[in-house]
C-alpha cells in the first residue's frame, strides 16, 4: 500500500540532513537537545547523555523553551511544584541546575558551558541548530515565505524537513503542568505544518498519494475541519465524489453529536462547490498531469556520529571489514552485506563501527549512512518500529505518512533503498530478532552491527571480535591522549597503567581522560590509585564515562543462576578455569554449569580462551570484569555461599592433586595428608586430564597456586596446607621451585595462626626438603622441628619423612653412620606407615651407604630389593631413579657398556615423562660414558644437550659443572664444544601439557 507514497518521496530525500540550508545557516543532522517527543541530549558516538526523569528534566525543558534568556528561579519552581512547593524549593533547584550543568557539559556554543547563572536565575546558552523546537519554527516560516513566492516543491521540502524532526508528541512524559500546555501548543503546531504540507501536495496536484494519509489524520484528529475539506478535495479530485460527500456527513454527524455545531463556512462551502460540480476545484491540466519535480539529492541521510580523533588500533580488524563491507555487488548477489562486531563491555565496539563508517561511507556509500542506537542493553531496548520510524523520516517521509505497522514500515523502507548504496549502522543490538525488520533488501546496501552477543543465527552475517587492545596499541593511546611529553617522562609507570586496565579502551581513556584533566598529576600517583583492586573500578570513572555502568548493563540483563555463577566465580577462578570449576561453585551439574558459562560468553563477560586437556573450553575474566563481578558477590551472595563455593573447588582442586600424586608414586606414598574436604571431579575427566600429571600441573599452576593462597586467607587451614604438600611431588619433577616455597609459606601462616600443629610440621618438613634440593642452610633446622612435632603426634609417616631428609643431610655432611642409624629408623616408620615407596626410598640410600663402604653385593641386593617394590606397585618415577643408581654402580665396576645401554634405555623413558631433572644426569653420565669409551663427538653433543636443559632448569651450579667437563672432553679429543649435531632440548609444556621429573634427592 506505500509504494505510492515511496515514488514520491523518493525524490524529497532530506538533503539537509547532510548539507542542507536554513535560511542560510547550517542545520545539524540531530539537533543537541529534543523536545518533540521524548526529552532527549544526544552528544556523539557515545549516545545520548541521560538527563533523569522528573525534576531535572523539567528544568532543562523550562531553559530550553526560554533559551538566550534568563529563566528566574520562581519560574522554574513553578514548573516543577505548580502551587504547592516544599520549603526546600530553591535549594532543591540549585541542585538540579548543578546536575545539568554536569550532564551538559562542552554543549554551549564554542564548547563552553551550556548553563550560566544571571540573575535572578540562569540562562541556558544555545547555538542556531542546536534545538529541534526552534529548527522546526524556523523550518515552517521558511515553507511559509516559499509557497508565497509560488516556489511549492522547496516548500514542501522545508516542511518534509520540520516534520521529520518529531519523534511522538511533545515532551511525552512531562509530569509539570506549565510543560504540559506548552506541549500542546507545540503538538498545535505540529498539526498545522501538516495540513500545509497536505496543502501544497494538493496544489501540485499530488490528490491521489494523499488520500491515504489524510484519511488517517481525520480517523485521528475527527474535528479538525481543514483536514476534513483536504480529504474531501483529494477524493473529489480523485473521482470519487460520493466518498468526498461522505467524509462530509459523517463530519457534521459527529459536530453535531459532539458539540451542538454545524461545520464552519468553508467546509459547507466546499460541499455545496462538490455537490455542484465547480471546475474552480480541479487543477490545471498542466500541474494535474505534470507536476515540477526537485533532482534527485546528490547526498543521502548522513546520520553518523562523529568519527574518534585519535582512534588507536585495530589496523587488521578494519582492512578485513573494510574489504567485506565495500565489497562491490557480483551480479549473482542477492544478499546484502552483514557484519556482526562482538566485544566485552568496554571494548570499543561503538566507536569502531563509527571510526569504520567513516573510511567507508564516501567512497562506498555516497547515498547515505543510517545510524541508530538499538539500546539492547539497556532494561528497554529500542523496538525495531521506532527505529524504522526515524529512518523513514532521515529517507524524506513525514512523520504523517510513517505507517502504523512495524511490518508495513519494513517494507516501505526496503523499498527506498532498493539500489541505493546506503550503509546502515545497527549500533548495541541485543538479538537476531532486534534487528530482522531492519535489515534492507538490496545489495547494493551493507549493515554495520554492534553487539555484545554473537548473534551467529543472523543470516549471513560474518562474526567478527573486537578485542581489546595489544600493549603498544594502549601505549599509543595513552600517549595521544596525555601527551608524549608525559609519558616519554615516566615509561615504566605508562607501561603499568597499560597493563593494569588490560588493554580495555574504555578503562584506558578513562584514565588517560583523567590524567589529561590533571596535567599536575603524575603518571606514577594514577598508578598508585589503580594499584588498590577495592578502589579500582571507582577509579575508572571520568565524567559520563564509567566501566562499572557499562558492565551493569550485561549484568543485570542477566538470568539470575547465570549472575550467581558469575559473581560467585569472581572469588576462585582468577586464571582460566575448567568447566568443573563452575559446576563445583553452584554445586550443580557440569552440563548445567556449562550452558551457563556459555551464556557468559555470549554476553561478553567470559571468555574462552583455551581447550582443556579432555577437549572442553577453558573460560577467564578478563581482569575489571572480574573486580566487577566480585563487587556483586560481596553486595548480593551472602558470606557463607561465597564460603561454601571456594571450600568446593578448594576440594576439587585437593582431589585432583592427590590423585596426580598417586600416578606418579603409585599411590598414597612418600606424602602426609590432612582432613581437609575432597570433591573429585567426574572420573572421566580425571582420567584424561592426569594421564600427563605433568602436563596438567603445568595447564593448572597457576590455579593450583591460587587456591592455596585463597583456601589459607579464607581460614581454611586444613585444606591449604594439604592442597600444598600433596603438590610437592609434581612441583620437585617441574623444577617449579618458587611455588613450592610460596604455596607452603602461605599455608603455613594459615596453618600456625589456628594452631594446626601437624599440618604446620608437614608444611615445615617439606619447606626443609625444598631447602635439602636447593642446597640452601638452614633446611636441618626446619626438618628437625618437624621431627619433633611428629613425634610427640605420633606420626610414623611424617618421622619417616623427616627422618629420611635428615639422613640425606648427614649424607652431604659425610657422617655416613648417623645416616645409616637414621635410614634405619626411617625404613621401620615407613613400614608401619605401609609405605613401600619410602622403603624403597630408603633402601636405595642404604645402598648407596654400602657400596661406599665397600659392601658392593649387598648394595646392589640392596638396589634389587628397592626395585621389585617400585616394580609391583608401578612407581615408574622412583623405578627410573633406582635404575640410574644400578648403572652407577655398574659402570664403578668397570661394566662401561652395560651401563651405559641402561642409561641409553632410561633416557626414552625420562624423555617420553618430560623428566628435566632425571634427563639432565643421565644425559650428563651418558656423556661422561662416551669420552672413556672413545666416542668423543657423542661425548660432546651429549654433554652440550646436559647444559641446555640445566640451563632451562635454572640452574646455574649444575650446568657450570656440566660445561666444565664438556670443555675438558673437547680439549682431550681435539674438538671444539660446538661440533656435533644438537638436537632440540624438549621442554616441558610450561604453556600447555607436560610430564614429571625426578627427585633431587638421589644421585
Amino acid at each position: 500500500m506505500w509504494t505510492v507514497f515511496v515514488a514520491e518521496f523518493q525524490e524529497e530525500r532530506l538533503v539537509s540532513r547532510c548539507a542542507g540550508v536554513m535560511t542560510g545557516a547550517s542545520v545539524p543532522a540531530e539537533p543537541a537537545y529534543r523536545l518533540l517527543g521524548p526529552l532527549e541530549v544526544a552528544a556523539g558516538p557515545a549516545g545520548p547523555r541521560v538527563v533523569p526523569p522528573g525534576r531535572q528534566q523539567t528544568v532543562l525543558a523550562t531553559l530550553l523553551l526560554a533559551a538566550n534568556r534568563v529563566v528566574g528561579i520562581d519560574q522554574l519552581i513553578d514548573a516543577i511544584w505548580y502551587d504547592n512547593p516544599p520549603v526546600t524549593a530553591r535549594t532543591q533547584v540549585q541542585i538540579c541546575v548543578s546536575g545539568l550543568r554536569t550532564t551538559l557539559a562542552g554543549l554551549g556554543p564554542d564548547g563552553g558551558p551550556a548553563i550560566v547563572t544571571q540573575s535572578p536565575g540562569y540562562l541556558l546558552r544555545l547555538a542556531e541548530g542546536q534545538l529541534d523546537v526552534a529548527v522546526f519554527t524556523a523550518l515552517v516560516d521558511e515553507a511559509d515565505t516559499l509557497s508565497a513566492a509560488g516556489e511549492l516543491d522547496a516548500a514542501a521540502l522545508a516542511l518534509q524537513r520540520a516534520l521529520a524532526l518529531w519523534r511522538g508528541p511533545a515532551l511525552s512524559g512531562t509530569t509539570s503542568r506549565t510543560l504540559q500546555t506548552r506541549a500542546s501548543q507545540l503538538d498545535e503546531k505540529r498539526l498545522n505544518a501538516i495540513e500545509a504540507h497536505v496543502d501544497l501536495q494538493l496544489r501540485r496536484g499530488r490528490h491521489h498519494q494523499v488520500i491515504t494519509e489524510v484519511g488517517a489524520l481525520v480517523d485521528q484528529h475527527p474535528l479538525r475541519e481543514r483536514l476534513r475539506g483536504q480529504l474531501m478535495l483529494a477524493l473529489y479530485r480523485s473521482g470519487r465524489q460520493a466518498e468526498a460527500l461522505e467524509v462530509y456527513r459523517s463530519g457534521r454527524e459527529l459536530l453535531i453529536d459532539q458539540l451542538g455545531l454545524e461545520p464552519g463556512d468553508e467546509l459547507r462551502a466546499l460541499e455545496s462547490a462538490i455537490l455542484a460540480g465547480d471546475s474552480r476545484l480541479h487543477l490545471g491540466t498542466e500541474s494535474a498531469q505534470s507536476p515540477p519535480r526537485l533532482p534527485e539529492p546528490e547526498i543521502g541521510p548522513y546520520q553518523l556520529p562523529g568519527d574518534i580523533g585519535d582512534f588507536t588500533g585495530h589496523a587488521d580488524l578494519l582492512d578485513r571489514a573494510e574489504r567485506m563491507l565495500s565489497a562491490q555487488a557480483r551480479p549473482d548477489q542477492r544478499a546484502v552485506r552483514v557484519l556482526v562486531l562482538v566485544g566485552k563491555p568496554g571494548a570499543g565496539k561503538s566507536v569502531f563501527a563509527v571510526h569504520l563508517a567513516h573510511r567507508l561511507r564516501e567512497a562506498h556509500f555516497p547515498d547515505g549512512q543510517l545510524y541508530a542506537d538499538l539500546g539492547g542493553t539497556r532494561t528497554e531496548p529500542v523496538t525495531p518500529a521506532d527505529v524504522l520510524g526515524r529512518f523513514l523520516r532521515a529517507l524524506g517521509i513525514p512523520g504523517s505518512a510513517l505507517p502504523d505497522g512495524v511490518d508495513e514500515r519494513a517494507e516501505m523502507f526496503r523499498s527506498l533503498l532498493a539500489h541505493k548504496k546506503v550503509l546502515v549502522v545497527l549500533d548495541d543490538a541485543q538479538s537476531e530478532n532486534h534487528l530482522r525488520l531492519l535489515m534492507p533488501g538490496s545489495p547494493t546496501c551493507a549493515v554495520l552491527v554492534t553487539s555484545r552477543a554473537r548473534l551467529t543465527g543472523l543470516p549471513g552475517a560474518q562474526v567478527s571480535d573486537v578485542d581489546v587492545l595489544a600493549p603498544e596499541e594502549s601505549l599509543s593511546l595513552l600517549t595521544k591522549v596525555v601527551g608524549a611529553e608525559r609519558v616519554d617522562a615516566e615509561p615504566a609507570a605508562a607501561q603499568a597503567l597499560v597493563r593494569l586496565v588490560g588493554g580495555l579502551p574504555l578503562a584506558l581513556r578513562i584514565v588517560a581522560a583523567r590524567l589529561a584533566a590533571r596535567p599536575r598529576w603524575s603518571l606514577a600517583w594514577m598508578l598508585e590509585r589503580l594499584a588498590d583492586e577495592r578502589r579500582r573500578l571507582d577509579e575508572l570513572a571520568h565524567g559520563e564515562m564509567m566501566v562499572r555502568a557499562s558492565l551493569a548493563l550485561s549484568y543485570d540483563g542477566l538470568p539470575p543462576d547465570a549472575r550467581k555463577l558469575l559473581a560467585l566465580l569472581s572469588g576462585p577462578a582468577e586464571g582460566s578455569f575448567p568447566i568443573w570449576v563452575a559446576a563445583a561453585v553452584l554445586d550443580a551439574d557440569p552440563f548445567d554449569a556449562a550452558d551457563l558459562l556459555e551464556l557468559l560468553v555470549d554476553v561478553q563477560l567470559l571468555e574462552i580462551v583455551a581447550i582443556d586437556l579432555d577437549g572442553s573450553p577453558r573460560y577467564k575474566f578478563h581482569d575489571i570484569i572480574r573486580l566487577y563481578a566480585r563487587e556483586q558477590a560481596e553486595r548480593n551472595e551472602p558470606e557463607a555461599e561465597r564460603r561454601a563455593a571456594l571450600e568446593r573447588v578448594g576440594a576439587g582442586w585437593l582431589a585432583l592433586a592427590e590423585e596426580a600424586h598417586r600416578r606418579i608414586y603409585g599411590g598414597d606414598y612418600t606424602v602426609l595428608h590432612g582432613n581437609g574436604a575432597r570433591r573429585k571431579p567426574a572420573q572421566s575427566y580425571v582420567d584424561q586430564v592426569l594421564a600427563d600429571p605433568g602436563g596438567w600441573l603445568d595447564a593448572e599452576r597457576a590455579n593450583l597456586r591460587d587456591a592455596v593462597g585463597q583456601l589459607a586467607d579464607a581460614g581454611m587451614h586444613e585444606q591449604a596446607w594439604d592442597l600444598a604438600v600433596s603438590l610437592v611431588a609434581l612441583y620437585e619433577t617441574r623444577c617449579y621451585f618458587e611455588d613450592w616455597e610460596l604455596t607452603h609459606r602461605r599455608a603455613l601462616a594459615a596453618a600456625q595462626a589456628a594452631g594446626n600443629r601437624r599440618g604446620a610440621a608437614a608444611l615445615v618438613c617439606s619447606l626443609g626438603s625444598l631447602h635439602l634440593s636447593r642446597s640452601r642452610p638452614g633446611a636441618a633446622e626446619l626438618v628437625e622441628s618437624a621431627l619433633t612435632v611428629f613425634t610427640e603426634l605420633g606420626d610414623r609417616e611424617g618421622q619417616a619423612l623427616a627422618g629420611r631428609n635428615l639422613a640425606l643431610l648427614d649424607l652431604a655432611a659425610g657422617a655416613g653412620a648417623a645416616a645409616m642409624d637414621r635410614l634405619r629408623q626411617a625404613g621401620e616408620d615407613f613400614r608401619a606407615a605401609r609405605d613401600p615407596i619410602g622403603q624403597a626410598h630408603v633402601l636405595a640410600l642404604q645402598a648407596q651407604l654400602a657400596w661406599d663402604g665397600g659392601a658392593e653385593e649387598q648394595a646392589l641386593a640392596q638396589l634389587r630389593e628397592a626395585l621389585a617394590m617400585c616394580q609391583g606397585i608401578g612407581a615408574r618415577r622412583v623405578e627410573v631413579q633406582v635404575r640410574y643408581r644400578l648403572s652407577w654402580m655398574m659402570g664403578k665396576r668397570g661394566e662401561i657398556e652395560q651401563a651405559r645401554d641402561l642409561l641409553t634405555g632410561l633416557l626414552d623413558v625420562v624423555r617420553e615423562t618430560g623428566d628435566l631433572e632425571g634427563e639432565a644426569r643421565i644425559l650428563h653420565r651418558l656423556g661422561s660414558m662416551n669420552a672413556r669409551l672413545g666416542a668423543g663427538g657423542t661425548a660432546i653433543r651429549l654433554l652440550r644437550k646436559a647444559v641446555l636443559v640445566r640451563e632451562l632448569m635454572l640452574d646455574g651450579d649444575g650446568a657450570a659443572q656440566v660445561r666444565a667437563e664438556l670443555e675438558a672432553v673437547a680439549e682431550r679429543f681435539g674438538l671444539t664444544v660446538d661440533d656435533g649435531e644438537l638436537p632440540e632440548v624438549p621442554r616441558p609444556g610450561r604453556s600447555g601439557p607436560g610430564t614429571p621429573l625426578p627427585s633431587r634427592r638421589s644421585p
